[in-house]
């Protein structure tokens, strides 16, 4: 019988997708692993193995979910079979995020094994378009859509996921170290907004154009709420139907409680900018 494998990451992805499964088999790359979810730890430098692993236990898709970061390796730990894919692996490493899990998803599939998106496993965690709470101004949607035009525009430079604008001044970008490294810098800066008494700003998210959405949707939790809040802006918004919320009640819930705005924009939308 054909089982799925999830392959784990850190924060609270991971869970959330499991929950939604029939008994997967939950694996993570050694020193990712998540928090609240038992996984069995691999390492990149015996790929191979690990992928015969798989399908000696009857594994015929593979799911991701959750945050990884790009791990150093031991040159000395590799096998004889995954160290012909060296080459490969590090080239794929220096040349960004995306190239990296394009390859990897390249490795899995050449070994037969499908790649499920999260999409496809739990749709509820990727709303469609609609605002979940509170109402964007015409000053808001000016700041989202000036967002987006940004993400568009250093999509191709694969930096991040994320963009902060207010009053049209881009006031943060998502890099490396995450959204809420983006948020606090935004918070630090609020003062540069011209007018005080302006449009508060926006957080806008959406994949990277030509992103493969099988893996590293972009991720928005309550906590993003919180960090948003805390930089003042007015609200929250993202690509409808390529973001993910974790626990979107609880979203909702602090969105009302800062007075803050949910949206999930439809490409339409994003389009008249």
């Amino acid at each position: 019988m054909s089982r799925i494998a999830l392959i784990a990451g850190q924060g609270l992805l991971a869970p959330a997708v499991a929950a939604c499964l029939d008994d997967p088999l939950v694996y993570a790359l050694e020193g990712f692993a998540p928090e609240g979810l038992s996984a069995t730890p691999f390492r990149l430098e015996r790929l191979v193995p690990f992928l015969d692993d798989l399908h000696d236990r009857g594994v015929s898709r593979v799911v991701f979910a959750g945050a990884i970061r790009r791990p150093r390796l031991d040159p000395e730990a590799f096998d004889p079979r995954t160290a012909q894919m060296v080459p490969r692996i590090l080239m794929a490493m220096q040349s960004g995020d995306d190239a990296a899990l394009r390859t990897v998803l390249d490795i899995f599939e050449e070994n037969d094994l499908t790649i499920c998106s999260i999409s496809e496993i739990a749709p509820d965690l990727i709303p469609a378009a609609g605002v979940l709470t509170g109402k964007p101004g015409e000053a808001d949607r000016r700041d989202m859509r000036r967002a987006a035009q940004i993400l568009a525009q250093i999509g191709p430079l694969d930096l991040g996921q994320g963009a902060v604008v207010a009053q049209g001044l881009c006031l943060a970008l998502e890099t490396l170290p995450g959204t809420a490294a983006m948020l606090e810098f935004a918070a630090r800066h609020a003062d540069l907004r011209p007018n005080p008494k302006g449009a508060r700003g926006v957080l806008f998210k959406a994949p990277k154009p030509g992103q493969d959405l099988r893996i590293d949707l972009p991720t928005l939790g309550p906590d993003s709420v919180d960090q948003a809040a805390a930089a003042g802006l007015a609200g929250l918004a993202w690509a409808a139907g390529q973001v993910i919320l974790l626990d979107r009640a609880e979203m909702v819930r602090r969105a009302q409680a800062a007075g803050l705005f949910l949206w999930a924009v439809d490409a339409s939308e994003v389009a008249q900018g």
